[in-house]
């Protein structure tokens, strides 16, 4: 057996709106293809699935499409699901959690499962970085009505 990395990515924003406007925006599938994918289909449901799809995103033009099963969704408050994204050999854990605050919600996002080997790391990283990207461009998307 693979031994798991044990560090986890960790990425919180502060979005000044309602959980349930921000939920919705990484929850399904037409928030989603507001600002970061391009035909994504989500069954926003314990025991649903999601699949992200990307067409010539960012600057190296990246086509690809990841996928997996909805583990846990209470709106607004919490959505956790799997997906293979940049290794299709096994899954991640993506738990997302809505606080609501007075500012309005602060989303926290976990991501854990990573193999602990070369691949496996290079992957943790890439997606690390992606995240923060993900929730900046959600932000924007949802405080400013900036779509993709």
């Amino acid at each position: 057996m693979t031994k798991l990395i044990d560090v986890e990515i960790k990425q919180n924003t502060l979005v000044r709106a309602k959980p349930d406007m921000v939920y919705d925006a990484l929850t399904t599938a037409d928030g989603l293809n507001a600002w970061f994918t391009v035909g994504s289909e989500v069954d926003p449901r314990t025991g649903g699935t999601i699949t992200f799809r990307w067409k010539d995103w960012g600057p190296d033009k990246y086509t690809t499409e990841a996928k997996g099963p909805v583990l846990e969704a209470k709106r607004p408050e919490r959505f956790v699901f799997q997906w293979s994204a940049d290794n299709p050999t096994y899954a991640t854990t993506i738990e997302i959690d809505f606080e609501e605050v007075e500012e309005g919600t602060i989303v926290r996002l976990r991501e854990h499962g990573y193999h602990d080997t070369p691949s496996g790391r290079a992957a943790m990283l890439e997606c690390a970085s992606g995240w923060g990207e993900a929730l900046t461009l959600m932000k924007y998307y949802v405080e400013h009505g900036i779509t993709y």
